[in-house]
């Protein structure tokens, strides 16, 4: 009794192993699929019209990439993503634009919709771009991804932003901005601004959608933008309290104000096309 006792240890592991090497057997293996094919309603020049924003821009379709396991066709959802990105850039630019469609097989995009692929990279209105897209099927966390063909267009955007610049639509060529606030030296919340800070705290226009100021800032508190002397209807503030550095705004008569970085000189950078602000120590 004793021998048996000291062996079964050994056929204990032995069946361990053998259960092991056959559960091996029967693991599910990628065994591969079909690179979707992309086609497009339309691959020829488009000159976006903000007049038409609603109408249908493009239409998308693609194929069933036919994702296949040593078990057979798999079961699982497959998501796609249309990546679009400027030519030559392989879809590696920081400023590639994704919209993420589920699991069909197709999607519709108005004149806005595709306008705002543009405008969020930051593509200048009235300009021609030799874009390029493609979209890329995946299985369940983003894993064994398969890219589409890439379709070339030529795409000339309108302007667009994503806060209302300063001035008067739809070219906002008269804009102006300042700052207020009780974090300079003064003139605290003064609005209008009086001399001479209305000049000192002036931003200046590097075009209709990006403004820049250097400023000191003296002590905490905060401070709000504003584009019309003596009106606070139109302002812009902050869209989350105590963020100093970066952020999210809207134009909008209302707080939070944009919070103080605190004592120093610093370059505001007002982005109204992406709707974020950053300031950078000088």
């Amino acid at each position: 009794m004793k021998n048996i006792l000291r062996v079964s240890p050994f056929f204990f592991v032995l069946a361990v192993v053998l259960f092991s090497c056959k559960k091996d057997e029967h693991q599910v293996i990628f065994q591969g699929g079909k690179n979707p094919v992309l086609t497009a309603s339309s691959t020829a020049d488009m000159v976006l019209n903000i007049n038409n924003k609603d109408a249908v821009a493009e239409v998308f379709t693609w194929t069933n990439p036919d994702y296949k396991f040593n078990t057979g066709a798999s079961s699982q959802d497959v998501t796609y993503t249309l990546q679009f990105d400027t030519a030559g850039k392989n879809f590696t630019s920081p400023g590639i634009q994704e919209r993420s469609i589920g699991n069909d097989l197709g999607v519709t995009l108005t004149v806005k919709e595709l306008n705002s692929f543009l405008s969020k990279m930051e593509l200048t209105a009235g300009r021609p771009y030799n874009m390029e897209i493609r979209v890329k099927a995946a299985l369940v966390g983003n894993t064994v991804p398969l890219y589409s063909n890439v379709i070339k267009i030529k795409i000339t955007p309108y302007l667009d932003y994503a806060v209302e610049p300063p001035g008067t639509g739809p070219n906002y060529d008269n804009g102006n901005l300042w700052v207020t606030g009780d974090c300079f030296p003064s003139p605290d919340w003064s609005n209008p601004i009086p001399a001479p800070y209305d000049v000192s705290l002036k931003f200046t226009k590097i075009d209709k959608l990006h403004y820049e100021l250097i400023a000191d800032f003296d002590h905490t508190g905060g401070y709000k933008l504003i584009q019309i002397q003596g009106d606070w209807s139109t302002q812009y503030h902050a869209k989350v309290a105590n963020t100093a550095l970066s952020g999210d705004f809207e134009k909008k008569d209302a707080d939070p104000q944009f919070a103080s970085p605190g004592i120093g000189r610093y370059k505001i950078e007002v982005n109204f096309q992406t709707g974020k602000y950053k300031l950078t120590l000088q």
